[in-house]
């Protein structure tokens, strides 16, 4: 099994590649008759489902697992938890479960990334489904202490009212780029100097 592709994805930190690496590897791998199921990287595939939020692709991942393999490697099933809690859409619960993982060197990175990730996943979620939460809502939602999520929101232009322990959520502003069309300026400038004589 030649993994040189996917140790180029994780050393460049290349994370959103670790899933089609792993599933064309492991498709050449099947094709040529190599069993690779004692030395594959489930971890790092389920990993990179995760991380591309492709939860179907990791649901299925784990199924096709060998069970010897889940009570072998606690790391994998430790992965799944996290997919597991995004499958089932508990956005408190999915940091709760990067919390409570323990991972190797290798996989520490890509979890890490992930959690980062998520946490602006997260937000932009708040962005758009909120126009005022809970501070409480807030940080349960960003996987954060209470004063971590109110600081973060804050520096994002959020407001707080201290009374009622609410933010109101700043809309980023969109931005449009207005393209000049030069014959309807020409147009415009000809209307306007023909109102004025």
């Amino acid at each position: 099994m030649d993994t040189s592709l996917l140790n180029k994805a994780l050393a460049s930190k290349s994370y959103d590649k670790i899933a089609d690496i792993c599933d064309n590897l492991m498709l050449q791998d099947a094709a040529e008759g190599i069993d690779f199921q004692d030395e594959w990287p489930y971890e790092i595939h389920l990993l990179g489902h995760i991380y591309n939020s492709d939860t179907n692709s990791a649901r299925f991942m784990w199924k096709k697992i060998p069970a010897a393999i889940k009570e072998a490697r606690p790391e994998v099933v430790a992965v799944w938890k996290i997919g597991q809690k995004l499958w089932t859409r508990d956005y408190a619960g999915v940091h709760e479960a990067i919390r409570e993982y323990s991972c190797s060197n290798e996989v520490q990175p890509i979890v890490a990334s992930f959690a980062e990730l998520y946490k602006k996943r997260m937000f932009e979620l708040l962005l758009s489904a909120y126009s005022t939460i809970s501070i409480q809502d807030a940080a349960r939602f960003l996987g954060m202490n209470e004063n971590d999520a109110t600081n973060y929101v804050l520096q994002q232009g959020w407001v707080l009212d201290s009374a009622s322990q609410m933010l109101t959520v700043k809309k980023q502003a969109v931005i449009t780029e207005q393209k000049l069309d030069p014959s309807k300026l020409q147009r415009l400038t000809e209307y306007v100097f023909h109102l004025e004589h």
